[in-house]
């Protein structure tokens, strides 16, 4: 993604996320939620919109936390689809409401989100995208692409003569150990 590399640093809006937490590995489950729900708002719309609604979606989906979100009902959609804050689409807040519920079953059957993906790496991007559609609602090729590479289980984030990409390997992103 070497256009970002160009356009991000230094940027109000896309910098401190491509310089901190692009490609970068993570493994909190509310940070996971986080990206996956950011990623499939951003379906149809720019990255910038999303980044500059973040702080909308955080309040409106409650810190991200997984079993808040699980257990909304009718309120909480009507709620979310009158939210200025974030993107309004029927579809997008049913997905994440379904997809809290997915990560829930992960915990138990595989211990969490992150212990889920690990359980799967490393496959190619066609096998996730195959995987996630299975597994999650509104998880396309783009949706699925993006959410991987953003974690670092998937390559190509940074090019490589970026700092963020030297900061990243420092960190033995899982794409690195896939080899």
């Amino acid at each position: 993604m070497s256009g970002y590399c160009d356009i991000a640093p230094g940027h109000p809006v896309h910098g401190s996320y491509h310089d901190h937490e692009y490609g970068f590995p993570q493994r909190e489950e509310a940070v996971l939620f986080e990206r996956l729900l950011l990623e499939i708002n951003q379906a149809g719309l720019s990255w910038e919109t999303i980044l500059r609604k973040r702080e909308g979606f955080r309040r409106a989906y409650h810190g991200f936390d997984v079993d808040t979100v699980a257990a909304y009902g009718d309120a909480d959609r009507a709620r979310l689809l009158a939210d200025p804050g974030i993107i309004r689409n029927r579809l997008k807040v049913d997905a994440a409401i379904h997809n809290a519920g997915v990560i829930q079953a992960l915990r138990g059957s595989h211990g969490g989100f992150a212990a889920w993906l690990d359980a799967h790496h490393p496959l190619d991007k066609p096998e996730w995208i195959k995987l996630f559609k299975r597994t999650f609602r509104f998880t396309g090729g783009e949706i699925t692409g993006e959410f991987l590479m953003s974690l670092g289980y998937l390559r190509g984030a940074h090019r490589e003569s970026c700092p963020a990409h030297a900061r990243i390997t420092a960190l033995s992103p899982p794409w690195q150990a896939a080899g």
